[in-house]
């Protein structure tokens, strides 16, 4: 318990001891005259009865002393807070229509799903990634800044993976974040309360997939957000049968690659969300677990402290009028 102003306790304290050394002074001179006048208080048992409303009107007094000095208790309380990132793919294989309207249509509007869902406490961010990465907007609590950066995507580029990762790091650490010559990884520190939700088809032309279905690169990428306590929740958005999309001019095939997505998520801690249709796109936003963080927060105690002074205080004043039948 801490206290906002413990001169002020020191003083009401000192002015309840006293006011029990002058009770116990006047009580002695009490016993001591009615003794020397030959008379008898009634026994040692009477006597405390008596003065049982003092008592309890000192208890009142000291506790009020603690209630002005302003306590207060540190209460730690979970909640949903830090940063998100949502990375977008905005590669040309988003423009499939294998889920309605178009891959890259219904990962919009789970993402504004998404936003919407989140308490004011929660930073967003959102990171449009192609090739290299592009950064759309910072993470913030205006939300509305999000959203309109959501808004404004477009189809372009080719995807790839490790790149989206590293653009996202960058936003969380509001620096440069990339792998060194000859895959060195940097160390970016430690952010557990940031979560990056990758919404793409797994769809990844940054290099030769390995055993897991991804490249070297978005091995080490990802290895780098697991390092610094950043999970990854990925978003799979399409479907394995696939569909044909036209790309400048070229006819390709596409369909959705889980176990890319799958791989990134299991390396940084993450859940994979497939999402083939819009509707389970539109149930995205509460499948998807933020990190709860546990802060201490102040719980002010005066109002608890005044009132047990108030009944300490009234207690007395009752014992003092059917004992004696003074008020004081």
């Amino acid at each position: 318990m801490s206290l906002a102003d413990p001169v002020l306790l020191a003083v009401g304290l000192l002015v309840a001891a006293g006011l029990a050394w002058a009770a116990v002074v006047v009580a002695r001179r009490r016993a001591s005259a009615l003794a020397a006048a030959g008379l008898t208080a009634g026994g040692p048992g009477r006597g405390r009865a008596r003065l049982g409303g003092v008592w309890f009107t000192i208890a009142g007094v000291a506790v009020l002393a603690i209630a002005v000095a302003g306590p207060a208790a540190s209460v730690p309380v979970s909640r949903a807070s830090g940063t998100v990132i949502l990375a977008m793919d905005v590669s040309g294989s988003m423009t499939a229509t294998d889920v309605a309207p178009s891959r890259l249509a219904a990962a919009k509007q789970a993402a504004l799903s998404f936003i919407n869902a989140q308490p004011d406490n929660v930073d967003i961010g959102v990171v449009a990634f192609q090739q290299g990465g592009l950064e759309a907007a910072l993470p913030t609590a205006d939300h509305a800044n999000a959203s309109a950066a959501v808004r404004r995507l477009k189809a372009a580029g080719g995807t790839s993976l490790g790149d989206a990762i590293l653009a996202s790091l960058s936003a969380i650490t509001h620096k440069t974040v990339a792998i060194g010559r000859g895959g060195g990884e940097p160390n970016i520190g430690f952010w557990p309360s940031a979560t990056i939700v990758l919404l793409s088809d797994g769809q990844n032309e940054a290099g030769a997939a390995s055993s897991t279905g991804t490249d070297a690169g978005t091995d080490a990428a990802a290895s780098v957000a697991e390092k610094a306590g950043v999970h990854i929740d990925t978003v799979g958005v399409g479907t394995t049968t696939g569909t044909t999309v036209v790309v400048d001019g070229y006819h390709l095939f596409t369909a959705l690659d889980a176990a890319a997505l799958k791989s990134i998520s299991q390396t940084t801690g993450g859940t994979y969300h497939p999402a083939s249709d819009a509707s389970e796109l539109d149930g995205i936003a509460s499948s998807i677990d933020l990190r709860l963080t546990v802060t201490s927060q102040p719980l002010p105690l005066a109002g608890a402290f005044i009132a047990l002074a108030l009944v300490l205080l009234a207690a007395g004043a009752v014992l003092t009028v059917t004992r004696t039948g003074r008020v004081v």
